[in-house]
């Protein structure tokens, strides 16, 4: 296995993660291979709809949008795929995913370089591996996606993830907040008490509404509550007799839509999410609520304030809690709500919202 250190790819595609926290957290490795290659052509190999948040991203050339494909799909999906990437000639591939089918891809697709963790039984797949590393559970997910650079002679940097928003998306989201009553002096507090994996990362609904009710003492404060469609009801009864100076939007927005309303926060109140690496990539503070998940390697990578309680059995990584459910009902409002002061106080020379 010749060494591709040194080699001047001009060609490369990236296979980013699935999860939209996850292909957040691996937007450095775009940053580092374009410091690295700045004459190459860069595409991003993405699941719909979420490659829609590297829209306008500076280090990507191309965005290779593709639909979920699983045992059951058809032949003819999976083909085109294929199909696209022996189209395009690629002389290195990333893959940031662990799967096999991935690796796959890659392989029929005709990438002549393929670089991958070794892992999931794909190693014949691959021209060059890099062992999964030992301490994976006791670092930040953002350094082992840039190790794996590693043997493109790219070493570990201090780019961090990050996410490119236009001014008339900004602008957008700016005239929605205004049209719900939210002025150039409001504190605006985004909520999210959904996420995608399971229960076992969501904090319990009626301490979001506890939380949200204490805000609301406050007549600056406005909040904006965020979540998709299959969350929607849960916001829906979370919010139910708050008053105007709440805004549901769970289940309305789009994924850019999303994060152009984040950016306009003063702090977001999250689960371990989607969300939260959005507004970690766009420099919005945080207060985030983690349980069942691992903070060091899932946690925000830039800023914020991580509220867990290491309890005996946390993280266990399981989607729903088999048990009582400790970790998130040791979590008390009060708790959240000073932490979420602290970072309004932080935060109050900078009102998003102007006139």
């Amino acid at each position: 296995m010749k060494s591709p250190q040194g080699t001047e790819f001009k060609n490369i595609i990236v296979r980013m993660p699935n999860w939209i926290g996850d292909m957040v957290m691996a937007t450095p490795v775009l940053t580092d291979l374009r410091n690295a290659y700045p004459k190459a052509r860069i595409t991003a190999m993405c699941r719909a709809p979420i490659c829609d948040l590297l829209k306008d991203a500076p280090e990507v050339d191309e965005l290779f949008c593709f639909s979920k494909t699983n045992s059951f799909s058809r032949r003819s999906d999976k083909k085109n795929i294929v199909e696209k990437l022996r189209q395009g000639k690629y002389d290195l591939g990333v893959l940031l995913t662990h799967s096999l089918s991935s690796a796959w891809w890659f392989w029929q697709g005709g990438v002549k370089t393929r670089l991958g963790y070794d892992c999931n039984g794909r190693r014949l797949l691959l021209t060059h591996r890099v062992p999964l590393p030992a301490d994976m559970e006791r670092q930040h997910l953002v350094i082992t996606y840039k190790m794996l650079l590693a043997p493109l002679g790219i070493p570990v940097s201090d780019t961090y993830p990050y996410l490119e928003l236009v001014d008339k998306e900004v602008a957008k989201a700016r005239t929605l907040l205004k049209q719900h009553g939210v002025s150039k002096d409001s504190i605006v507090v985004g909520i999210n008490p959904g996420a995608t994996y399971g229960s076992a990362k969501c904090w319990l609904p009626d301490r979001f509404r506890e939380v949200a009710e204490k805000l609301l003492s406050d007549p600056k404060v406005s909040i904006v509550f965020f979540g998709d469609q299959p969350t929607a009801p849960l916001v829906k009864e979370i919010c139910q007799g708050l008053g105007p100076r709440v805004i549901n939007l769970a289940g309305l927005t789009s994924l850019r839509e999303v994060a152009a309303l984040i950016s306009l926060c003063n702090v977001l109140l999250t689960n371990d999410s989607g969300p939260m690496h959005i507004a970690d990539a766009l420099g919005t503070k945080l207060v985030a609520l983690f349980g069942s998940t691992n903070e060091i390697v899932t946690g925000p990578y830039r800023t914020g304030k991580v509220i867990h309680r290491h309890v005996d059995c946390s993280p266990c990584y399981q989607r729903t809690c088999p048990i009582d459910f400790r970790c998130m009902k040791q979590i008390e409002s009060d708790e959240v709500y000073h932490a979420i002061l602290g970072m309004i106080k932080q935060n109050k020379s900078k009102l998003h919202i102007t006139a």
